[in-house]
């Protein structure tokens, strides 16, 4: 059976105790699509993509992935995680293994690949994001771009359907962003199916065929990125545009 969304949220609602973090979230994407989410700290984003592989768990409504519904199944959350793959701003590289290793370690593990050919795929990828000459260093002698690359690399050894990418430029200096999210640009050209978190409003309007602007919860709008970024059709939106586009 074929499905138009490759995720799919309807009405859905979380709370962290007393906060109502999500708010009647309903929102479709389909398969190659590239969301960019922006919106204030707090507005909800980042626990938004969250949701998407299960790291949180949403309280009232429906998330499907892939055709499969998002709930307490075990079975179907291991299916879902092993067809999304995510990025962070911290890189969560495993500092005592080799670069090489960090991508080797997951496909074993989960997938199941034997380690020579795990290690094909790792140097692979490697090359694609352009850092294979430095498989056999250790995390922390590469720069903040280097390991976020890295950090990609090894999602993408997972081979996912889906990339959720949450903020992941904001914790590195400005002259590694780009290096990052180059890779995030030819990502996109191959027509991965992407959602992310970003305040980088250039890659927004390069790459994303949507801009979805979220405020308290709340989804408040959501349109091209040419439409979103000249035409902005809430005062909160307007308001978030000029102070982003104040500081670059």
């Amino acid at each position: 059976m074929e499905f138009d969304s490759i995720i799919l949220f309807e009405k859905v609602n979380k709370w962290f105790g007393d906060f109502h973090v999500l708010r009647d979230i309903d929102l479709s994407v389909v398969k190659g699509e590239k969301i960019v989410i922006c919106g204030p700290s707090g507005s909800g984003k980042s626990t938004l993509i969250r949701c998407i592989n299960r790291l949180e768990e949403h309280q009232r409504g429906k998330i499907i992935v892939e055709g499969i519904e998002l709930n307490d199944d075990l079975k179907n959350i291991d299916t879902i995680r092993s067809e999304v793959g995510m990025v962070f701003q911290s890189f969560n590289l495993f500092p005592h293994m080799s670069v090489l290793d960090n991508l080797v370690i997951g496909q074993h593990l989960v997938r199941r690949v034997p380690k020579k050919e795990a290690e094909e795929i790792a140097i692979t990828y490697l090359n694609r994001v352009k850092i294979a000459d430095q498989a056999d260093k250790y995390p922390g002698q590469l720069s903040g771009g280097q390991q976020q690359r890295v950090a990609i690399a090894r999602s993408l050894c997972m081979r996912p359907k889906i990339m959720l990418f949450d903020e992941v430029t904001s914790a590195l200096d400005p002259e590694m962003v780009k290096e990052v999210l180059d890779v995030m640009v030819d990502l996109a050209q191959e027509g991965m199916t992407m959602l992310v978190v970003t305040h980088e409003m250039g890659f927004a309007r390069t790459v994303a065929d949507r801009v979805i602007f979220m405020d308290e919860g709340q989804i408040i709008e959501e349109n091209s990125p040419d439409a979103f970024f000249d035409a902005p059709s809430s005062d909160r939106a307007k308001n978030f545009i000029g102070q982003v586009l104040h500081h670059l």
